[in-house]
């Protein structure tokens, strides 16, 4: 799936892979989603300091979008046999429609088309919502570790089959 439509609780939203014309939109879509989670941490989340110029050349970036509003973000690394989910994202004024779930089920969808065999994610600790988020779309978590300067928490899950 290069593109597509899902519908979320609030209507229509366009998935589709990001263009570099993305960028400054996603920057905006980072700070914004990742704000709350500031407050908490001693340093910025790294999301929020990530290249999203470099991202969107090198790895597979998809957005969501409804109309020309970037409402959500996907970043995807292959390593091997393991797709890395280094980053999904909602715009603050898009939570609890569902585009986390539909953005987590393109990351499955792009995952077992590419024939891997597991996801891989983490988490800063600080991110509590995520700790139970996950487990609840069939992550399980792996450990824990400082990796960055951060305290992450690790999960995974298998790929099934296409």
């Amino acid at each position: 799936m290069r593109s597509g439509r899902v519908a979320d609780d609030g209507g229509m939203v366009d998935l589709r892979e990001a263009r570099a014309t993305d960028v400054a939109a996603l920057e905006d879509l980072a700070r914004r989603s990742y704000s709350l989670y500031a407050e908490r941490m001693d340093r910025l989340p790294a999301p929020m300091t990530a290249d999203y110029s470099a991202a969107v050349r090198t790895h597979q970036v998809w957005v969501a979008e409804d109309g020309d509003r970037i409402l959500g973000m996907l970043v995807l690394v292959p390593e091997g046999e393991v797709m890395l989910l280094e980053n999904i994202a909602v715009h603050p004024d898009a939570q609890g429609r569902g585009l986390g779930r539909d953005l987590l089920a393109l990351a499955d969808r792009e995952a077992a088309r590419q024939r891997m065999t597991e996801i891989r994610l983490y988490t800063n600790e600080m991110m509590t919502e995520n700790l139970s988020y996950y487990p609840r779309h069939g992550y399980a978590e792996t450990g824990r570790a400082e990796q960055d300067g951060y305290h992450r928490v690790f999960f995974r899950k298998p790929v099934a089959a296409p």
